[in-house]
């Protein structure tokens, strides 16, 4: 029978390889069916068999020799001696030392000093592996949590640099899953297959954060498919409407409306004996004993599934055998106790230490395999689903011009864009059908731009056929992704071709942006935005110039994540903007009115195209040398010039010759009384001399 220590453990191992997942028929868990009966085979039988043969040879197996005659030798003492003989502790009283049984009970005690029993040992194998696996495992992730000792704080992976930027998910990719509207599947005992179909998306545009959306399951809609012969559950994605804010309250809103589709979606299979049962079947019951259907499961992994960001590991296998080399050295192994506990008992701790090494190292392999396959999906360039050009009719020849008018969802966008209106008439279109209206309209509007998407593939092959090179003409992608995949899948036709990168991340204000389930907030900032960086400097020429947009909530992390990127050499400037007032008006707190703009280059030499503007004498602005009032004394010095601005920025200021104001800070000459211009008229030129 499974001892308590070997349950808990099995328990984790099950957590850690999703089997309450095992119904699932998608994605990554449909190549995890097929290994689990390999796992649960290693699970049940297995890692049993392994730890049974390494405690039973060895110095651990003369370990649990002595700790049994040790055990049988304290029954010959109390029933031959009496209880009292020995205390609470197992030591013999003294007048018994020289007995024929107290000799023996005191020989052998010696030798099993510190000696546990196989069900000791077991126990104390099973109890650091499960250490070391929850120690790391967090719901689906494996994280950097190495302890430095039993007493001091974790460890970070630190090299000697003066200064280093760790992050507790620097290892990992961050996947945000909050449009991963993949359709989910699950099988119920019966073997019926039930479906949750997302219908209808509305997903935030432009980057502009809108309200909070929710998985609404369309309940009167659920039917079963006669042709699969899946029960298909329609699901929508959406905010709530005022109605729906007020039926489902401020909080738990998912939860609610999972709660009340429950007893709905049933009903609307009622007519589908097989789909209703397999639905209702019991999935799994809770710790009071409350029954969860399978429906009831299924909902709130889909939801969660598709709302809960997460991390997949760049090399699990490397870091779990590092650490659980660091954990068997800092947590099992203890020079003090080997010092105290002799020759005798060293060998049976580092045999101790093998055991656990190989048992962790077979489960590392396990669990490195699945999360490798998860990588390489999310690395491997992904299929681009659509591909469309934007062209202006200058560029496009007369032959398609009426095809092009006969196309009224290309019309009616222009209307909506541009305020177009072909339907007037004038006398020069006077008597002219639609068609000719539209293609005389063409004609003299070469700007306008044709949307490729408005057309049929016919159409499109001929447009993009009719020009030799498709490429050279093309002067700019806009591509419709996530960052990562659309940067890994331009990145052998732009690598080191980009001249500039400007990127405006989400500012990690801490409302939502990342909704990792223990709240990482920075950390899940900081590894979201270093690999998109790292692939976006591939890109770049070695002239190249990368500027970063970002305010006060994360300037500080983002200035040294770029040194890491680019390396502290390459920065070349911060630069100040002025947007909005945050904290304006609040008592008790200074105002926040600015955002960084942080400039850095490739190579060691930034090329920078400095934009001048040519400025008359007359255009010359001037600015007080003090807001506010008068300045006392008025007086302030210019390379070592005194000069005394005007009492007031009047006309006849505005019309004097500033050639000579400027000559007197220059050049040798008696000083004006002039005010301070902005910058000196690109014309004049300092003079030498008087």
């Amino acid at each position: 029978m499974a001892t308590e220590h070997q349950q808990k453990f099995q328990k984790l191992l099950k957590d850690m390889f999703q089997f309450d997942c095992a119904d699932l028929d998608f994605g990554i868990y449909r190549i995890m069916n097929f290994k689990r009966d390999a796992i649960e085979a290693f699970i049940q039988k297995d890692l049993i068999a392994a730890i049974t043969e390494g405690l039973s040879s060895g110095a651990l197996a003369a370990q649990t020799q002595v700790a049994a005659e040790l055990e049988n030798v304290t029954e010959q003492v109390r029933s031959t001696l009496g209880d009292s003989a020995l205390d609470t502790e197992g030591v013999l009283a003294e007048a018994f030392h020289t007995t024929p049984v107290g000799k023996t009970y005191l020989e052998i005690h010696a030798r099993a000093s510190g000696a546990q029993d196989q069900a000791g040992l077991e126990a104390l194998i099973f109890n650091h592996l499960y250490a070391f696996f929850s120690r790391y495992y967090d719901s689906g992730d494996f994280l950097s949590k190495r302890r430095y000792s039993r007493n001091e704080k974790y460890a970070i992976p630190y090299n000697g640099e003066e200064v280093y930027l760790h992050w507790a998910n620097s290892d990992q990719y961050y996947i945000k899953t909050g449009e991963y509207f993949t359709d989910y599947r699950f099988k119920a005992p019966n073997g019926v297959s039930v479906h949750f179909k997302l219908k209808r998306a509305d997903v935030e545009q432009n980057n502009v954060k809108g309200d909070k959306r929710f998985f609404l399951p369309l309940s009167k809609e659920a039917q079963l498919d006669t042709e699969t012969g899946e029960a298909v559950i329609p699901f929508e994605y959406r905010p709530l409407t005022e109605q729906e804010q007020i039926k489902y309250g401020a909080r738990n809103q998912q939860d609610s409306i999972l709660a009340e589709a429950l007893p709905l979606i049933p009903a609307s299979l009622q007519k589908h004996t097989e789909a209703l049962a397999a639905v209702g079947a019991t999935h799994h019951k809770t710790t009071d004993g409350e029954e969860v259907s399978y429906l009831a499961h299924h909902l709130r992994q889909y939801a969660r599934r598709n709302t809960s960001d997460f991390f997949i590991h760049k090399d699990l296998k490397g870091f779990l055998t590092r650490e659980l080399d660091f954990y068997l050295k800092n947590e099992v192994l203890h020079l003090d106790e080997l010092e105290s506990g002799g020759e005798t008992r060293a060998d049976g701790w580092f045999q101790t230490m093998r055991i656990i090494k190989a048992v962790g190292g077979r489960i590392i392999e396990f669990v490195a395999q699945i999360e490798d396959f998860q990588k390489m999906l999310f690395e491997k360039r992904k299929f681009i689903t659509e591909t469309q050009y934007c062209i202006t009719m200058g560029n496009i020849t007369e032959q398609f011009y009426v095809e092009i008018a006969a196309n009224d969802m290309q019309w009616e966008e222009w209307k909506e864009l541009f305020h177009i209106d072909v339907e007037q008439t004038d006398p020069f279109t006077v008597g002219k059908s639609k068609s000719d209206r539209r293609v005389a309209f063409l004609k003299v509007h070469s700007t306008l731009v044709l949307d490729t998407k408005h057309f049929d593939a016919h159409f499109v092959d001929q447009l993009l056929g009719s020009f030799d090179d498709l490429d050279g003409m093309t002067d700019g992608v806009l591509v419709h992704s996530e960052n990562f995949q659309a940067l890994n899948l331009l990145m052998e036709k732009y690598r080191e071709k980009v001249k500039c990168t400007y990127i405006d991340p989400p500012f990690n204000t801490g409302k939502n942006e990342f909704l990792y389930k223990n709240d990482y907030l920075n950390s899940s900032w900081l590894a979201m935005l270093y690999d998109r960086i790292q692939l976006g400097r591939s890109l770049l020429q070695s002239t190249g110039n990368f500027f970063c947009r970002i305010d006060h909530h994360g300037d500080f992390w983002i200035r040294e994540l770029l040194n890491k990127i680019f390396d502290q050499e390459r920065y070349q400037n911060q630069m100040v903007l002025k947007r909005g007032r945050e904290t304006a008006g609040t008592r008790g707190k200074l105002e926040i009115a600015s955002e960084t703009l942080y400039w850095f280059s490739v190579g060691e030499t930034a090329i920078f195209n400095e934009i001048a503007v040519d400025r008359s004498i007359a255009d010359v602005q001037w600015t007080a040398f003090l807001m506010g009032g008068e300045r006392h004394p008025r007086e302030r010095a210019f390379l070592g010039k005194s000069l005394t601005p005007p009492a007031a920025n009047t006309s006849l200021w505005r019309k004097r010759r500033w050639t000579d104001y400027w000559r007197s800070i220059f050049c040798d000459y008696a000083v004006h009384p002039v005010a301070h211009c902005t910058f000196p008229p690109k014309q004049m030129q300092p003079c030498i001399g008087p």
